[in-house]
């Protein structure tokens, strides 16, 4: 087994941006920035856009402050008004000047190595983006076998076009409840190297190249959406895998909440709504 690699502390020119959409979860945005500051990844800096009306409370800025503290940037920022998830995960795109930006939403536990997995698996694949599904421990008990099924990567990453109802499709049922934890621990992969399987799409914490996302189109789509949607980040993830190809990290080491959504009208899927091809 290869160890973990030895990271730098240089944060002047961060190899990963990490954006981080919220609204109305301070105190599950400050569990998720407590995840980001116990990351052994040094070289980083973390963007939060609120589109909440009220201040940052006093348990974000606190975490913000360790993260200060520890020598990271931290950008506290509020985005408004709201026109939906894509715009605002546009927003956040647009502020970004790494080479790699990992996108996790505001109610996520990762866990201190996930980061620097998912950097490593980026850049020896050169692939559009990784992602670490989100992992239920309410669910832990409820075994569910025929949503187990599991392709790993045995060679290059490379790009696939994945659409609404072909067969590459029903992947995302491995990402269901606990699905992933049981795989893992009956797979019993190594954390280092890496291990990557097929996915069809991965929710709630993604590291893109930035550079093949922008290229994708990034979520510039939120102009032909309305504002109530879902789905932006299925869209988007299609596009980049169609041009580069993209994987799911396994064991995840991200780890749900489990709150309610603040996404309630769903009536509106964008990988339903509009084409799946790259634009460009």
């Amino acid at each position: 087994m290869s160890p973990e690699p030895v990271e730098g502390s240089a944060v002047d020119s961060p190899a990963v941006d990490v954006l981080i959409p919220t609204f109305g979860r301070p105190t599950a945005l400050a569990v998720t920035l407590a995840g980001v500051a116990a990351q052994t990844h040094r070289s980083l800096r973390v963007i939060v856009s609120n589109q909440d009306h009220a201040a940052f409370p006093d348990e974000v800025l606190a975490v913000a402050g360790v993260l200060r503290a520890q020598g990271r940037i931290v950008e506290l920022a509020h985005h408004l008004p709201r026109r939906g998830m894509a715009e605002h995960r546009q927003s956040l795109l647009d502020r970004a000047t790494a080479p790699y930006v990992l996108f996790v939403d505001d109610d996520v536990v990762l866990e201190p190595d996930l980061v620097a997995r998912l950097v490593a698996a980026i850049a020896r694949e050169r692939c559009g983006f990784v992602g670490s599904a989100l992992l239920g421990w309410s669910f832990v008990g409820d075994v569910r076998p025929a949503e187990q099924s599991i392709e790993l990567w045995t060679g290059p990453v490379v790009p696939e076009r994945v659409v609404p109802g072909s067969p590459a499709w029903e992947r995302h049922r491995l990402h269901n409840a606990a699905n992933l934890v049981h795989v893992a621990r009956r797979l019993d992969p190594p954390r280092w190297p890496p291990r990557l399987y097929k996915v069809a799409w991965v929710g709630g914490c993604v590291l893109y190249d930035a550079r093949v996302l922008r290229e994708a189109g990034g979520f510039e789509f939120w102009r032909e959406l309305p504002e109530s949607h879902a789905g932006e980040d299925v869209l988007a993830q299609l596009r980049v895998m169609a041009r580069a190809g993209g994987a799911g990290l396994i064991p995840s080491g991200a780890w749900h909440l489990e709150l309610p959504t603040t996404v309630s009208d769903r009536r509106i899927d964008a990988p339903l709504a509009l084409p799946i091809e790259t634009p460009g």
